[in-house]
C-alpha cells in the first residue's frame, strides 16, 4: 500500500476526514491533465499582473515624458520585489504547503499562513528601509536627474513605503496556491485589475472631489489593491473557507520551516536577479551598436514578456504536484510530473519563439517602422527565437528545484547563462563582431539555462527514494 492509501486508511479508522483527500487533485489525477488544468488559471494570474503594471504606466504616461521616465526608473525594482516575494519566497511556501498536504500532515500545513505573515512583515520592512537608503543612488546610476529623479523618489517612497502589503499579498496567496486552489487568486487578481481601471486615473488626475496626486496616485492605487487583496486572502484562510484551517491565534512556530522557506526563496531570488542582470547587460551591449539596434532589440524582446508568465504558469503547478507527491512518497509520480511539465513548458515557449522567428517582420512593424530598427529586431528573433524553448524548459525545472529543495543546478544554469551573455557580449564587442554574434551569445545562454538542470533531472537529483512515516497525531487539524 502506498503512502497516499496508508494515510487514507489510518485517518478513516480514526473517523477523520483524511487530509490526503484534500490533495487528490495533486496526487491522484492524470499528471498531464492536472498540469494543464492548473496552468490555465495560474498563467492568467501572471498575465493579469503584467497587464496591471502596463496599465499604470499607460495612465502615468498621460502626464508627460518626465513623469513616465520617473516611474519607469522605479518599475524594474518594483517588478523584482514582486518576483522575489511571489515566485521566490512564495515558491518556498507553495511547495512546503503542498508537501505537508501530500504527507497528510494537516497540523504542519495549517501553520504556513502564519509563517507567511511572520516572514512578510520583516521582509516588507527591510525592503522599505533598503529602498529608502539606496533608492536615490540607484536611480541616479540609472540615469535619473532633475525632475525625473524627483518624481522617481516620490513614487518610490510611496510604493516601497507599503512594501509590507506587497509581501503579505504574495505570501498569503502562496499559502492558498499550495493547496492547489488557483481559482481564488484569479478572482482576487482580476478583481484588483477591475478596481484599478477607474481608481488609478481617479487618483492620478483627480475627480469626484478628490485632488490630483500625479504619478504617486498610481502607487497609492497599487497599494490599495495589495491591501484589499491581502484582506481577501486572510478572510479566506482564517475564515476556514478552504483546505487550510489555521488557528485563530498565533501558534508556536519553529525556526526550521522558516529557514527552509528563506533558503528556497534566497536561492530563487539570486536566480531571478541573475535573469534581470542578463537582460540589462544584453541591452547595454546591443545599445553599443547604435540607437536603431537598441530600438529594434527592445521591440523584439517584448515578445519575451510572455515567456515568464507562461513558464511560471506551467512551472508553478508542476512544483505543487512534485512537492505533494514527494510528501506522499510517490517518487515516480513526482518524476513524471517533472518530465511532463518540462516538455510542456519547453514546447509552448519554443512554439512562441519559432512563431516569432517566422513572423518577425510583422511583429516588429507593429511597434516600429524604421528600416534599420526593423532589420535589427528581425535578426534578433531569427537568432534567438528558436531557442526560447530552452528558457521555458529551464524555468519549469527551476520550479521543480524549489519542490525538491535541490536548486543548485538551476542556480548554476542561471549564473552560467549570465556569465555567457555578459562575457560573450563583451568579447564580441571588443572584437567589433557583428550583432548576430552578440545574439548567438544570448541563445547559448538560454540553452545553458535549460540543459544544466535537465542533466540534474536525468540523474534523479532530488528524487531519491523516500520513506513516509504516517503520524496519526499529525493528521489532527490545528485549532
Amino acid at each position: 500500500m502506498n503512502a497516499h492509501a496508508t494515510i487514507r486508511s489510518t485517518a478513516a479508522q480514526d473517523g477523520q476526514t483524511p487530509p490526503a483527500s484534500r490533495a487528490d487533485v495533486l496526487l491522484a489525477r492524470p499528471v498531464a491533465w492536472t498540469i494543464v488544468r492548473l496552468a490555465i488559471p495560474n498563467s492568467a494570474v501572471m498575465l493579469v499582473q503584467v497587464l496591471i503594471g502596463l496599465l499604470e504606466v499607460y495612465f502615468v504616461s498621460r502626464l508627460g515624458l518626465e513623469a513616465l521616465a520617473g516611474v519607469s526608473l522605479v518599475f524594474p525594482l518594483l517588478a523584482l520585489t514582486v518576483a522575489v516575494s511571489q515566485g521566490a519566497t512564495g515558491g518556498g511556501i507553495v511547495t512546503s504547503v503542498a508537501r505537508a498536504l501530500g504527507r497528510g500532515d494537516a497540523a504542519e500545513a495549517n501553520t504556513y499562513p502564519w509563517y507567511a505573515l511572520l516572514l512578510a512583515v520583516p521582509l516588507g520592512i527591510a525592503t522599505t528601509i533598503v529602498m529608502w537608503i539606496a533608492g536615490p543612488a540607484i536611480y541616479r546610476a540609472m540615469g535619473g536627474h532633475g525632475t525625473t529623479l524627483q518624481i522617481a523618489m516620490q513614487y518610490s517612497g510611496v510604493v516601497f513605503g507599503g512594501a509590507t502589503l506587497i509581501w503579505t499579498f504574495n505570501l498569503l496567496m502562496a499559502a492558498v496556491r499550495g493547496t492547489g486552489n488557483l481559482r481564488l487568486p484569479v478572482v482576487v487578481v482580476c478583481s484588483g485589475a477591475a478596481l484599478l481601471v477607474p481608481l488609478s486615473p481617479l487618483l492620478i488626475f483627480g475627480g469626484l472631489g478628490m485632488p490630483a496626486l500625479g504619478p504617486i496616485g498610481g502607487g497609492v492605487a497599487l497599494l490599495i489593491n495589495y491591501g484589499l487583496g491581502s484582506l481577501a486572502y486572510a478572510s479566506y484562510l482564517w475564515g476556514h473557507l478552504g483546505v487550510l484551517q489555521p488557528s485563530r491565534s498565533p501558534p508556536r512556530l519553529a525556526l526550521a520551516p522558516a529557514i527552509t522557506i528563506l533558503k528556497i526563496g534566497g536561492i530563487s531570488a539570486i536566480i531571478a536577479a541573475s535573469t534581470n542582470v542578463t537582460l540589462t547587460l544584453v541591452t547595454a551591449y546591443v545599445g553599443a551598436h547604435g540607437l536603431q539596434a537598441l530600438a529594434g532589440y527592445g521591440t523584439a524582446s517584448r515578445l519575451e514578456f510572455l515567456l515568464v508568465p507562461i513558464s511560471y504558469g506551467i512551472g508553478g503547478p508542476v512544483g505543487m504536484i512534485v512537492s505533494a507527491s514527494l510528501g506522499a512518497g510517490l517518487v515516480e509520480r513526482a518524476r513524471q510530473a517533472a518530465w511532463t511539465g518540462a516538455a510542456i513548458g519547453g514546447a509552448l515557449t519554443g512554439t512562441i519563439g519559432l512563431g516569432g522567428a517566422l513572423f518577425a517582420p510583422i511583429w516588429i512593424e507593429l511597434f516600429n517602422n524604421d528600416p534599420a530598427a526593423v532589420q535589427a529586431g528581425v535578426r534578433y528573433l531569427h537568432d534567438v527565437g528558436p531557442f526560447y524553448g530552452f528558457f521555458g524548459l529551464g524555468f519549469v525545472l527551476y520550479c521543480v528545484g524549489q519542490a525538491t529543495r535541490r536548486q543548485m543546478a538551476s542556480l548554476l544554469g542561471a549564473l552560467t547563462r549570465a556569465a555567457v551573455a555578459a562575457a560573450g557580449g563583451y568579447l564580441l564587442l571588443r572584437l567589433h563582431a557583428s550583432l548576430d554574434l552578440n545574439f548567438f551569445a544570448v541563445s547559448a545562454g538560454m540553452m545553458i539555462f535549460g540543459l544544466i538542470p535537465m542533466w540534474s533531472l536525468f540523474r534523479r537529483v532530488g528524487f531519491e527514494d523516500v520513506t513516509v512515516t504516517v503520524n496519526k497525531q499529525s493528521l489532527q487539524p490545528a485549532r
